[in-house]
């Protein structure tokens, strides 16, 4: 917020998952009604939580958002996030579509037979294989969908998760040291449940909730309180942890990427301000 508001016709899109989903504004630390005051927000409030929305979905959006902002000369401040929506971007990834029946079958046939299943992913798209664990369900479908429904082996869509190619986006990274960045994320969820994350959480339990909300980090450890299989202190320590997991996961996505210029903050984030300000005026 601090780049975009003193950067001349900057505008933000937000690269998370979970931030497209409205009434989940708490729990995912969505910017505030003065924040998108202030400076145009892209990428926020785009689908109801019951539905579902993929990651091509969001790369159209994106794009739509970029093609905006390029064409009245502004500045596109992407923040993320998640990493898969922010590589397809930077990337541009070719996405694969989606094929809910066949995907429906396959998840079913994975209670039973996900050995099977990842002895036909072999046979079908033997690249793949190579890049998926035989016990991650998850992938073993969706690599399956796709070789089922497009008639094509998922490893053709693009070069993958693996490749950097040039682009002419600069990406910057904030660099915390761990211990800090633990206490950060506990003094962080503290204050979701002070701002009412537990009513929040509430609300939407009331409706339908899509499989990719429900598993949303802060939402999926409260719904079991209110389902009554753990308390809430429980629940609080869980998501505390569950954080600090996640936030490494990150942190192991994004040093992959050789094109990121790192930046290790002592203890206040504007402190990277001069680096972002000569990053945007490249």
């Amino acid at each position: 917020m601090a780049l975009a508001r003193s950067t001349p016709g900057a505008e933000i899109i937000a690269v998370d998952a979970m931030q497209v989903y409205r009434g989940m504004d708490i729990g995912t630390a969505k910017p505030t009604g003065q924040d998108r005051s202030d400076v145009p927000h892209h990428g926020l409030d785009l689908v109801e939580p019951w539905e579902s929305f993929a990651v091509a979905e969001f790369q159209r959006v994106a794009e739509r958002a970029l093609g905006s902002i390029a064409d009245s000369q502004g500045v596109a401040v992407l923040v993320a996030g998640t990493g898969l929506y922010l590589s397809a971007i930077v990337n541009r990834l070719e996405i694969p579509g989606s094929w809910p029946e066949v995907r429906a079958r396959l998840e079913s046939e994975a209670e039973e037979n996900l050995t099977g299943m990842f002895h036909r992913l072999c046979e079908l798209d033997p690249v793949a294989m190579t890049k998926i664990e035989p016990t991650n369900a998850r992938r073993i479908v969706r690599a399956l969908e796709v070789c089922e429904g497009s008639g094509r082996p998922f490893s053709s869509f693009g070069p993958g998760m693996d490749s950097y190619p040039p682009s002419d986006i600069v990406q910057v990274g904030l660099r915390w040291q761990r211990e800090r960045l633990a206490l950060r994320i506990e003094r962080r969820v503290h204050r979701m449940m002070e701002a009412g994350l537990l009513a929040e959480v509430e609300q939407l339990a009331t409706g339908e909730l899509s499989r990719t909300a429900r598993q949303a980090l802060g939402y999926k450890e409260l719904l079991d309180v209110l389902e009554g299989t753990c308390s809430l202190d429980e629940a609080v320590n869980t998501i505390i942890v569950r954080t600090r997991q996640f936030a490494t996961r990150q942190d192991r996505w994004f040093r992959r990427d050789p094109r990121v210029r790192w930046i290790d903050i002592e203890s206040d984030p504007l402190e990277a301000l001069p680096v972002l300000a000569e990053a945007v005026a490249r």
